[in-house]
């Protein structure tokens, strides 16, 4: 067992070594000493007085998340006293951003960690809650701190800023409605660039309820987090670049790789098929320059895609990702498979990271953007979904499946039926209907019959709905007839030319695109003249 497992171990486990601890301990000689403390004391600074304190560290792990300290410090001098949390994980390669959108009075009890550098907010009244210390609590436990912290000092707002303390009043009041639950629904989020924040999700969530997105940060982010020093980098006192250890890097590809710092994109007339490319880039983890590679395979009876794959020599960040090329289609693309067998597990299937991937009789619902673009087997695809599923539940290292003293045993009976049900799927022992609705129709399954209809194949188009239109942007883009959008003024123009060739006195009102058609027209008034300050 490594380190981090010993430090880090369930609440349950050390409960049950606390307790194997104290029966060695009650068998054991006076000079024998059993430790069988679970929380560390610390004597440290009270910041209030100056005298001595006590801080208690707990160290654990939350099922669905990672590891975390749970601090606590007390004065017996002066009764100050004051908790936090702070993640005891890693900083991820990229931020995440949660959202829950709350219908009931049991999603009050969902478990949050909110880090010091998360954002929290209650969409439904644009309240954001800016980055402070770290929090471990519930939902309703969140949302009665926030309730707490604007209540106070509210009657000395009235006082001095009463327009501000009455703005507040009502913002107060939304929260007071929500925590009593006469609100339902609304939606909060907790947004985190070390992607160390967390809200716990539900076997039971519908589409829509809870979604989970990872972001690429950006350098002011990276600059918080103290992974970069800007200022450093661009006046050249920063700390020597380093390179990634020789046998971390790729090697014997097929085709070969081109080499580091080469952009080959630009040399060609056009890019050819089986051939991989190199463009400069720069690394979403350190913001140091980086090379991205890239392929274009055609894909038989679909189209053509782009397989592009980043390393960086610098912090050793790697992605890969699939991209699906040509013109937006006017509808969206639904493909219904029935997996009946198992050689129906070995088709290849292309999942853009616009698809929404459903399998009603697995209860299996994962929405656009929780993962990247995949072109793997249904085996393959349904394996990564598995397993990614299962250490977030459980925990990396619990492969056993415990879940902790923490996990409800409703909950985890749950989770073990939905993992038990998708393993058989995985097995070829259980059919199932797979579902693949993507509004931009860059997904694809594998027919065994192509070019002829396969059986076990659905494809149908559909009409986006409007929150489809404007997560993808397509409201606001206009790409035919955006040149008529000038006529209606364009005719104003004239209107108002014509009425001041009737009436000189309205020359002042005329707009800049009339005035411009007055002069096109080689019409002269001394009035335009002179309000545009042209001589005679």
């Amino acid at each position: 067992m490594s380190m981090a497992q010993d430090l880090f171990a369930d609440m349950g486990r050390k409960v049950e070594e606390m307790r194997a601890n104290g029966d060695r301990t009650e068998g054991a000689d006076d000079d024998e000493e059993v430790d069988s403390r679970v929380v560390d004391e610390i004597e440290s600074l009270c910041m209030n007085c100056h005298e001595d304190g006590i801080t208690k560290l707990l160290l654990t792990r939350i099922p669905f998340f990672r590891e975390i300290v749970i601090m606590s410090f007390y004065c017996d001098h002066c009764h100050f006293k004051n908790s936090e949390i702070q993640s005891a994980g890693e900083i991820q390669q990229r931020g995440s951003k949660y959202t829950l959108k709350l219908d009931s009075d049991a999603d009050f009890e969902r478990q949050v960690v909110k880090s010091d550098g998360c954002v929290f907010r209650v969409d439904d009244i644009d309240l954001e809650i800016p980055p402070g210390r770290g929090q471990y609590s519930n939902v309703e436990g969140i949302l009665r701190m926030v309730l707490s912290d604007l209540e106070s000092h509210q009657e000395d707002r009235r006082k001095q800023m009463p327009e501000v303390a009455a703005q507040l009043d009502v913002v107060l009041e939304k929260l007071r409605n929500m925590l009593d639950g006469s609100s339902f629904p609304f939606t909060i989020s907790i947004d985190d660039p070390a992607g160390n924040s967390w809200i716990e999700p539900s076997p039971r969530d519908h589409a829509g309820k809870y979604t989970r997105r990872e972001y690429l940060r950006t350098r002011e982010q990276n600059e918080a987090l103290g992974l970069e020093d800007g200022k450093a980098q661009r006046d050249g006192t920063g700390a020597p670049d380093t390179e990634i250890r020789p046998e971390y890097k790729a090697t014997q590809m097929t085709p070969a790789m081109p080499d580091g710092g080469v952009n080959n994109v630009d040399a060609d007339d056009e890019i050819v098929e089986n051939r991989v490319y190199s463009f400069p880039a720069t690394c979403p983890g350190c913001m140091k320059p980086c090379d991205t590679n890239m392929k274009m395979v055609n894909i038989p009876h679909f189209k053509q895609v782009v397989v592009m794959s980043t390393v960086c020599d610098h912090c050793g960040y790697r992605s890969n990702e699939i991209k699906t090329g040509g013109e937006i289609p006017e509808k969206g693309c639904r493909i219904t498979m029935s997996v009946e067998k198992p050689e129906d597990l070995a088709r290849d299937i292309l999942k853009s990271e616009s698809c929404r991937l459903i399998c009603p009789g697995l209860e299996l619902d994962v929405q656009p953007g929780t993962v990247g673009g995949r072109f793997t087997t249904i085996e393959g695809l349904l394996t990564q979904f598995r397993d990614d599923l299962h250490s977030s539940v459980f925990g990396m290292d619990d492969t056993e499946g415990t879940g902790g003293d923490s996990l409800q045993a409703e909950t985890k009976a749950t989770w073990d039926a939905f993992f038990s049900r998708l393993t058989l799927a995985i097995d070829g022992k259980l059919p199932f209907t797979l579902i693949m609705e993507d509004p931009l129709a860059s997904s694809y399954v594998q027919s065994f019959t192509a070019p002829a209809p396969d059986p076990q194949i659905e494809v149908e188009e559909y009409e986006r709905s409007f929150d489809e239109m404007e997560h993808l942007g397509l409201n606001d883009i206009k790409t035919e007839g955006y040149e008529n959008d000038a006529e209606p003024e364009e005719a104003q123009g004239h209107s108002d030319v014509a009425a001041a060739i009737a009436d000189p006195s309205k020359i002042e009102g005329l707009s800049e695109q009339a005035v411009k058609a007055l002069q096109d027209l080689e019409v002269s008034d001394p009035a335009v003249d002179a309000k545009h300050g042209r001589g005679a």
